[in-house]
């Protein structure tokens, strides 16, 4: 049952202030894709070109998420849904914090992911589609994962034997098979130029 003498404190800062401080313009980068597709790599070395740019970023990855803050949670589909759910209430705060929130999560339907699209503003949620063939996934296989889906190892693995929804109109649209990681980032970095995100005197 829910608290009724919970009441929510408003700031004396805005989040559209904190993020003017810094030079940038607050959002969340959400990398969506199949499992050994790219997203952690892409993601941490975003970060690290953001970092010598002078940005202010916090990169959130699926398998350290789930070391600490869900590690309670399973793989059932309720404990997924609960899993995105957790990680769009942390990436909010970060947004609000003026922080560009980078998430690496293979986030697989649709649904999970247009929660956390409803959870921020309008303009602070952009899709980062890592689209890399089936294929290309299985033969990096850096956890061995697919293999043990092939064996029934894994009873509900995306891709294998659980769907992956590919967002039909993601901000950033990222074909991996024949670029290399600087040209996948710099065309992130291009976009957020592009779009405003990015503003600091410092590149």
């Amino acid at each position: 049952m829910r608290e009724k003498n919970i009441v929510w404190h408003h700031h004396q800062l805005s989040k559209e202030e904190r993020s003017s401080q810094k030079g940038q313009k607050q959002c969340v980068l959400w990398f969506t894709g199949l499992s050994g597709s790219g997203k952690s790599t892409i993601a941490n070395a975003l970060e690290a070109k953001l970092y010598e740019m002078g940005q202010h970023t916090y990169l959130l990855d699926g398998d350290n998420i789930r070391h600490g803050l869900n590690k309670d949670l399973g793989f059932s589909d309720e404990d997924r849904v609960e899993n995105i759910r957790r990680i769009g209430e942390v990436s909010k705060l970060f947004v609000d914090a003026g922080l560009i929130v980078i998430s690496a999560f293979i986030s697989p339907f649709h649904s999970d992911r247009q929660i956390v699209r409803n959870l921020v503003e309008s303009g602070e949620f952009l899709e980062v589609f890592i689209d890399t063939p089936l294929e290309i996934c299985e033969q990096r296989d850096p956890k061995g994962l697919y293999q043990k889906a092939r064996k029934g190892e894994i009873p509900t693995f995306t891709g294998i034997s659980s769907p992956y929804e590919a967002p039909a109109t993601p901000e950033i649209h990222i074909l991996t098979a024949e670029k290399s990681i600087d040209e996948l980032v710099n065309m992130i970095i291009s976009y957020l130029q592009e779009k405003g995100y990015l503003y600091a005197s410092t590149y």
